[in-house]
Parts: structure tokens; C-alpha cells; sequence
């Protein structure tokens, strides 16, 4: 027997969870199949007049390009994206909807700074102010894990190499370089770090002179130009490095609130099923993990347009509708000055798992964020300021837009999937959620939850979200996920760059 999915009584589409052959019936709604609707795709339940609007999630996804008759396949030969108005209607009275529950965990195992910031790893930082230390800092990096798989050091996750291709050519001010300095502000002061070493060159325009502080005592800044050359700041740091790893390593795993945790909310590959199962089991736990006085943060800008109104719907205030107003606007004018649209963003894969326009996109993602109220809305890397459900700015692609979360403050990563997106991220445990029971069985190595589980009637929504909160409880009080079993984390750090490369 054939299924569909229908999500909303407005909507005239409805979602294969199977491929379905041409001439099938579909027995709940009496319709034929017109030719085969692959699996996650759009089926049409109702006849579409061109020009007629386009209904999913009981909300506009495009509109018809030609006459789309009952059972219809409805995908890119005739549904397009389009512009329209998007009304917010804020409601506020079904937010923070959660009881007191004394039965889910509370507390986890976390790591105390001495500033009283909280890390979910303990790791050994090399950052590079620019591209031409990426070299050097990959190099000690090596060098102090070799040293540690050498020498047990039990409380010492390794050494990071956080290099890049920025940080000279570029403007000495102006955004693309707030940007930046934001970037490495807030990786320099992360508290999965317990030091820090900053490595410029010397003649670059990210000047280590932009970061220096006397704030931040496990912090060190040396240039490869001012310490001899690549083999002796190698050989120094790595030895500076070395001396210090017997005092990175007395640090302890401490009990603590979970208020303490700031979960970055992440998508990528996603299908048509990440609306239905993952996005929203995630925002059942994202809402779990605000109503115990946690933090999480939904970014991805290109990726909420056209459900921005659904957020703006939960914000606390007007002024933080504005903020999300003037990102929004800033995205439309940066895209047509590049020659692209908004609507460029779903990738080929995205559409080959059923999704059309970003429309259509943007409303699965926003629900990661769950049902809390939006309590402020950050810019890429600015410092997450208050406890609850937030929004940053950041570009779609999921390296940047997560390299932004970190440097705001994210000690957690929770990254949906539906097509088997491979991700890791380190300073930064990231856990892999599946969309879809097949992918999940496919790619059971790289995926930590299936939500697939939903879609085959085993659990519910709140069910598979309440097992996610629990993994992100798990993983943040030291149990390694998939992607930090495979060795993902090394590679992914990718600050956004804005502006014209001189």
C-alpha cells in the first residue's frame, strides 16, 4: 500500500516517504500516480491552476509554472520560487511550554576555566592570524599529538590546527575584518582550550598586535618572522607546548548544570524528510535543553528566508525583529550585487532529495529551533550574551557557518542530515542526526541518532528528541560521537570572508 504525507490541512502537496511508480494508487486520498514520484518527493492532491500558489508546512513553497493536475509529480519542471510578503503574527502564549521534569538529566561533566567559562573537551590550541602560518601551525600540531600518543596524557584531547585561507589581502577594517578579528576572538577564548598559541607571520594584515590582551594568560602570540623562521618557532612552541602539558593535563571533569551549554543547531545535505523527522526532533531538544536554562543557536541565514517570519513570530521584542530584518535585507542586496538569488542556495543534492526552492528549504531548517522564544539575534562570531534559543548570522555553507557558532560560544554541535552530510569540528564535539532510516543504515559509522525512527511510526517526535538531548548530555560529559571516532576536526575551521581579495 502507497503513502503520503500531508503536513497541514492548507497544504495542496503532500511527501512520498517510498518511491511510488507511475499509475499507483494511493488508497488514503483515491489518487493515481501520473508518473513515479521518487522517494521525498512533492505529489500533487489537488488540481494547480498556473500562477497558483504552492502549499507545504501550511505555508508558501512557490508557485505553479504550468497546470499541475492530481497526482502530478510537483518538483522543478513546475513549482518556482517567488517573492511575496511574509507576515509575522507574534505569539508568544505557546512558548516554554515544558514542565518541570526531575527525570531528564540535568547536569553534565564539563570542564571549569579559571574564569568560570565551561568546556566540553580539553584541547590544545594553534591558531593562525593568516594563511601563511597555516604551515607552521599544522606542523605543531602534528609534532605535540605524536608527543602525546607517545606520553599518556589522559586529560588532553590533542593539539588543534586551526589554519585558514585568510588574513592578508584584504581591507585593515571595515566588516569583512570585524568579521575576521571576531572570528579569532572567539576561538583564541574558547573554552574547550586549555591554551592557546596565535601564529602570524609578521607582515600580514591580521596583525597579532590586533588580538594581544593581557586578559588571557593561556594565551601566547609568536611570529614566524620575529622568532627566526619556520624550524625555530617550530621547534620553540612545540617545546613551550610540551613544558606546559603536564598543568593542561590536572584540569578535572566536574559536575555541571546544564545551563552551562550553548549548542550550536546545524543542517546540511539536507532531503525532504529533514522538515519532518530530525529538524523537528531537534527542536524538541533544543526546547528541552532552553526550558533547563541552556543555550542554543540557530544560524544560516540563506537558510531561513521565507520562514524568517516564523522566528520573528517568537522573538521577545521588536528590536529583535529588526536586527533579523536588516540581516535579511543585507543578504538580499549581497547576492544581487554577486549576480545570484536566494533562491541559488538548495544544492543539487538537496533537490535530489525532494527540496525545490529555498522556500520550501528554510521552513524545514527553522525547525531545529523548536517552539522557545527567540530571545536575541547575534551577527557571524559576536559572543553569545544571553540564555535561551538565539539566532546568529552566518552564511549557508555549513564549515562557515559553524566556524562562526564556535567562535560565539558553542560548546556542543548538533548537525541534521539527510543525504549523510560527513562533519566534524573540533575544538567542537559534533553529533550526526539521520533524517531517514535507509541513509542511517547506509552510514550507521558516520550517524549518532536515527530520526528516521519517526517516520517509521516507531517513535515520536518528543520520544527521538528527548534521545537526542540525552546524547547531547552524553557526548558534552566526554563520550567521543562518530565524527570524532573517524578523526573529522581538523580540516573544517573556515572563517567567512567578505569582501573584495586585494
Amino acid at each position: 500500500m502507497f503513502q503520503i504525507i500531508r503536513l497541514s490541512e492548507q497544504d495542496n502537496i503532500a511527501v512520498s516517504p517510498m518511491d511510488i511508480p507511475q499509475n499507483s494508487i494511493v488508497e488514503k486520498y483515491n489518487i493515481k500516480t501520473c508518473s513515479k514520484i521518487p522517494q521525498g518527493h512533492k505529489i500533487s492532491i489537488k488540481e494547480i491552476k498556473k500562477g497558483q500558489k504552492i502549499y507545504k508546512y501550511g505555508q508558501i513553497i512557490g508557485e505553479a509554472i504550468t497546470n499541475i493536475k492530481i497526482g502530478d509529480h510537483v518538483h522543478e519542471h513546475n513549482l518556482s520560487f517567488i517573492q511575496f510578503k511574509r507576515e509575522a503574527k507574534k505569539n508568544l502564549s505557546n512558548l516554554n511550554y515544558f514542565k518541570k521534569n526531575d527525570l531528564i538529566p540535568k547536569n553534565f561533566d564539563g570542564y571549569e576555566r579559571e574564569n568560570g567559562r565551561i568546556g566540553t573537551r580539553n584541547y590544545i590550541g594553534l591558531l593562525s592570524t593568516v594563511n601563511c602560518s597555516a604551515t607552521v601551525v599544522k606542523q605543531i600540531a602534528d609534532k605535540i599529538n605524536f608527543h602525546l600518543k607517545e606520553n599518556r596524557f589522559k586529560n588532553i584531547d590533542g593539539a588543534v590546527c586551526l589554519k585558514h585561507s585568510s588574513g592578508c589581502g584584504m581591507n585593515t577594517s571595515g566588516y569583512g575584518m570585524t568579521i575576521f578579528h571576531r572570528t579569532i576572538e572567539g576561538f583564541k577564548n574558547h573554552p574547550n582550550f586549555s591554551n592557546v598559541f596565535v601564529i602570524g607571520l609578521g607582515c600580514e594584515c591580521a596583525q597579532i598586535s590586533l588580538f594581544q590582551d593581557k586578559k588571557t594568560s593561556n594565551v601566547i602570540y609568536l611570529n614566524i618572522q620575529d622568532e627566526g623562521g619556520t624550524k625555530n618557532i617550530i621547534k620553540k612552541c612545540s617545546q613551550m607546548i610540551i613544558d606546559l602539558l603536564p598543568k593542561a593535563n590536572s584540569v578535572q571533569r566536574t559536575l555541571i548544570s546544564v545551563k552551562e551549554l550553548s549548542v550550536a543547531l546545524q543542517c546540511g545535505g539536507s532531503d525532504a524528510f529533514s522538515g519532518i523527522t530530525a529538524n523537528p526532533a531537534l527542536g524538541y531538544a533544543s526546547d528541552l535543553l532552553v526550558s533547563n536554562g541552556g543555550t542554543t543557536v540557530l544560524a544560516e541565514t540563506p537558510e531561513i528566508y521565507g520562514a524568517e517570519h516564523l522566528l520573528k513570530n517568537r522573538a521577545l521584542d521588536d528590536s529583535i525583529c529588526e536586527k533579523l530584518n536588516n540581516h535579511i535585507s543585507w543578504w538580499e542586496n549581497y547576492t544581487k550585487i554577486n549576480g545570484a538569488s536566494m533562491d541559488n542556495n538548495p544544492a543539487p543534492g538537496n533537490k535530489k532529495g525532494g527540496i525545490t526552492t529555498i522556500l520550501e528549504k528554510s521552513l524545514g531548517a527553522v525547525a531545529k529551533g523548536g517552539k522557545s522564544s527567540l530571545v536575541d539575534v547575534i551577527d557571524y562570531g559576536e559572543s553569545l550574551q544571553k540564555k535561551g534559543f538565539n539566532f546568529m548570522n552566518s552564511p549557508g555553507y555549513d564549515p562557515v557557518s559553524i566556524t562562526g557558532q564556535v567562535a560565539s560560544g558553542a560548546n556542543m554541535i548538533c548537525f541534521t542530515t539527510g543525504r549523510g552530510s560527513c562533519f566534524g569540528y573540533k575544538p567542537v564535539p559534533s553529533i550526526k542526526i539521520a533524517t531517514n532510516t535507509n541513509m542511517y543504515n547506509r552510514m550507521k559509522e558516520d550517524m549518532d541518532i536515527n530520526c528516521g525512527t519517526i517516520m517509521d511510526g516507531i517513535e515520536t517526535i518528543e520520544e527521538n528528541g528527548l534521545k537526542i538531548y540525552k546524547k547531547i548530555i552524553e557526548v558534552a560529559s566526554g563520550k567521543q560521537s562518530k565524527s570524532e571516532e573517524n578523526g573529522y576536526g581538523d580540516d573544517e575551521f573556515n572563517p567567512w570572508v567578505i569582501g573584495a581579495t586585494l
